[in-house]
């Protein structure tokens, strides 16, 4: 799974430059599990090579946030609670959870999507219940801007303190290889979590 996302990320940045890191953000943001801690690093070892700059990268993967939160944000807004009711077992959203986000939209607004950016796994998915709360679209698409930012502009240069590293630093092979294991395992650990709270969700008969 993790060589063929890495496959795709690179096939398309490859293929498209800065434009191909926006669309990749944009389906992540769009509830899409494209992990940007794939997406960045790479685009940012291409800065390493001289062929990105480091503040575009930053730039151009926050607006792709916004592209694609912006797309989640109107399916929640538009399908409510309704759809939450008949799809959000597979994204693991269901009444109760809803009903704990309105509250957290309630006391802290705009800081839930401004904080929700900033971290893993949850930033994919914070546009949908940002919309079936019917946030503020102005507030929304700012807050997804500024939050992203700082993210995709650390991912990018991580990505690019490796690439410069890559040649120079024999070690950093090994640490790498230990990485890639760490993240099979956490991403099996994960997918097995998804499937047996689907399996617990799924329709009585």
């Amino acid at each position: 799974m993790i060589a063929a996302l890495a496959h795709l990320v690179i096939a398309t940045i490859s293929s498209l430059g800065y434009a191909g890191v926006a669309v990749l953000m944009a389906l992540e943001s769009a509830c899409i599990p494209i992990p940007s801690e794939v997406i960045l690093p790479f685009a940012g070892y291409l800065v390493s090579t001289g062929r990105f700059d480091l503040w575009i990268v930053a730039i151009v993967g926050a607006i792709g946030c916004n592209i694609g939160s912006t797309l989640a944000y109107a399916v929640g807004y538009a399908g409510g609670r309704p759809l939450v009711d008949r799809f959000g077992r597979y994204i693991l959203l269901d009444q109760t959870e809803l009903a704990r986000v309105e509250t957290f939209f309630a006391r802290y607004g705009s800081l839930t999507v401004l904080i929700s950016r900033m971290l893993p796994v949850i930033r994919t998915y914070i546009a949908l219940p940002a919309g079936v709360a019917r946030m503020n679209i102005w507030k929304f698409e700012i807050y997804t801007f500024v939050g992203s930012l700082p993210w995709c502009l650390a991912l990018a240069y991580v990505g690019l303190r490796l690439g410069r590293a890559w040649e120079t630093n024999p070690q950093l092979h090994s640490v790498m290889h230990i990485f890639t294991l760490a993240t099979v395992a956490v991403l099996a650990a994960f997918a097995a979590w998804y499937a047996l709270r689907l399996w617990r969700r799924r329709p009585a008969r």
